[in-house]
């Protein structure tokens, strides 16, 4: 109970204020009370008393119910499971900064609910759901042309600098993947779930965190080490364009050992001169050999296992926005971890200099 009253307090604080995107407008708030405490009849009622009918998501935390409000708006509502002790610190966590960042390619966040052991967060509604959706299912990944991809890789490219550099506090999401990435109608995409998104306490700087994200996106300084960088949501960003490429998962044991880490396997690929072996056969010949190339080796760039030779977000987007911006080749990626340990230690060491040269270097416990 102290718990839910010290988020009580820390939202009120927060969120009864107006909320407007960058430039000017509203989110389509429409909610009759002015501040973003929603409560908890209101949900039972937008989703038939959260009807199994109603669900459209699950995960660690609980369930996510497609509703609709009384003025005809839909919403989706994030209900934490009542026994999910991290589940309440990555709710806290998700209120605090989605209500002070605004993007058009990260979700909004409509309102919250915590009325005694219920803690709802409450989403503008995105009827596509999340990338994974479509990308690893072979009836609906041929609906994904190359440029709907290239469209979502581009949007995502643009989310993660806002994080990174824009907002007003520097954000880590670490958790970047497909399934955090939500397709509106048009199928533009938004980045969601910052439970496990951290704030770098300097312009530059690199943390030692405990772990905490999906096995397959993890830098494997961050996986090995816990050491947290702006270049570590850099390499999950890496992997998901290779996924968008491909069609396929970072991470499928059920092929054979050099095909089964995407990363490696479209190493492997670059390096015989056979990359475009890498693209999705749901494209066919549908695709631009220029891009999908330019996209591959940006892919390489952000996984490579040195990470400071891994480019920052900003310069991916300015990557994939120019036709003659001139790439690097890219370096060995990280990814199998017990087989480099020392590459990876000395790419720390070096990280390292640079950081406490320029800034702080700092050790914190996450809490989850």
């Amino acid at each position: 109970m102290g718990l839910l009253r010290t988020i009580r307090r820390y939202l009120y604080g927060i969120l009864n204020y107006p909320r407007r995107n960058e430039v000017g407008g509203n989110f389509g708030m429409s909610f009759e009370t002015p501040d973003l405490f929603i409560s908890l009849r209101t949900l039972q009622v937008a989703t038939n008393f959260f009807s199994k009918k109603n669900v459209i998501g699950q995960g660690g935390f609980g369930r996510v119910y497609k509703g609709l409000m009384p003025n005809g708006q839909e919403i989706a509502v994030k209900k934490l499971s009542s026994n999910s002790t991290p589940g309440v610190i990555e709710f806290t966590n998700e209120v605090k900064l989605l209500s002070e960042i605004r993007h058009l390619n990260l979700v909004t966040l409509l309102g919250c609910c915590v009325e005694g052991s219920d803690k709802m967060l409450v989403y503008e509604y995105l009827p596509n759901k999340s990338l994974d959706c479509f990308l690893f299912d072979k009836e609906k990944s041929s609906s994904l042309d190359w440029t709907t991809r290239f469209n979502i890789a581009k949007g995502v490219a643009r989310g993660i600098p806002y994080l990174h550099e824009e907002a007003p506090m520097k954000i880590l999401h670490r958790d970047i993947k497909a399934s955090n990435i939500l397709l509106d109608e048009s199928l533009n995409p938004k980045i969601s779930d910052f439970g496990l998104a951290r704030l770098c306490p300097e312009e530059d700087s690199l943390m030692s965190t405990r772990v905490s994200g999906t096995h397959g996106y993890m830098a494997p300084e961050y996986a090995m080490h816990g050491y947290l960088s702006v270049k570590t949501d850099v390499f999950s960003y890496g992997i998901l364009l290779l996924e968008i490429i491909s069609g396929r998962r970072s991470l499928d044991r059920r092929l054979s050992t050099d095909h089964a880490d995407l990363a490696n396997f479209a190493w492997t690929l670059y390096q015989a001169g056979k990359m475009l072996e890498l693209v999705d056969p749901a494209l066919g010949d549908h695709y631009n050999t220029d891009s999908v190339g330019m996209c591959i080796q940006i892919g390489l760039l952000c996984c490579q296992q040195t990470v400071a030779d891994r480019p920052d977000m900003n310069s991916i987007h300015l990557m994939l926005s120019s036709d003659s911006f001139t790439l690097l080749e890219p370096g060995k990626p990280g990814g199998r971890w017990t087989s480099m340990k020392s590459g990876v230690r000395n790419s720390i060491n070096t990280l390292e200099d640079h950081f406490r040269n320029s800034s702080s270097f700092s050790s914190f416990d996450e809490g989850s």
